[in-house]
């Protein structure tokens, strides 16, 4: 007669088996939806308020492992002359020399080194930032929002993933040092994106 060791033994190899037939599920790529896609920053101003802008141009490509998060990865690129604060003045100001210099520096690169999860729908990612051809690692708190077909397409076959980030970072960092301390160098991000699975 066995004894329940040796039962708890054989239910532990048939449990093994069972784990390793089963197909390993592949990193999914998704691609950064442009229509659905807003990259704040937000930057005080003379210590009364934040002025905020954005980038109206970019595009970008996740990888995303359900099984090891930690492989995960993110690369989005901006057009740096897409910015825009809602003042025409202004955003020809921060394009010139001073801020962006978008002639010598036109795109903006966010490329991920690492990614760890804190729960069970947020990580942080920390990645490297090209801006104003200085290159810095830049950590951001992103929550994945919902993930699943999107309820608009009749054939439910579009999966979308949603993401919200935040972050900060000091421009005098990345050579935009212009106007510190009167105008912030802290940067704040905000990121809500969307992004479509790939066949």
């Amino acid at each position: 007669m066995r004894d329940m060791k040796t039962d708890i033994v054989i239910g532990g190899v048939i449990f093994a088996l069972a784990a390793l037939a089963q197909p390993a599920q592949a990193a999914e790529k998704f691609l950064l939806d442009p229509t659905h896609a807003s990259i704040l920053f937000g930057v005080s101003h003379l210590g009364f308020s934040k002025t905020f802008g954005r980038f109206n141009t970019m595009e970008g490509a996740f990888t995303l492992d359900a099984d090891a998060p930690e492989k995960s990865s993110v690369v989005v690129t901006i057009d740096a002359a897409s910015l825009d604060t809602n003042h025409a003045k202004r955003d020809e100001h921060l394009r010139g020399g001073d801020f962006f210099d978008v002639t010598k520096y036109p795109t903006l690169i966010y490329k991920s080194t690492s990614v760890k999860q804190t729960g069970e729908k947020t990580a942080i990612v920390t990645g490297d930032l090209t801006m104003h051809g200085v290159t810095k690692p830049v950590p951001l708190d992103v929550t994945l929002v919902n993930a699943g077909p999107n309820p608009m397409d009749p054939t439910k076959t579009k999966i979308v993933a949603g993401f919200s980030a935040r972050g900060t970072l000091k421009r005098s960092e990345f050579g935009m040092a212009y106007g510190t301390p009167l105008l912030g160098d802290d940067v704040e991000i905000i990121i809500e994106v969307d992004a479509i699975k790939q066949p």
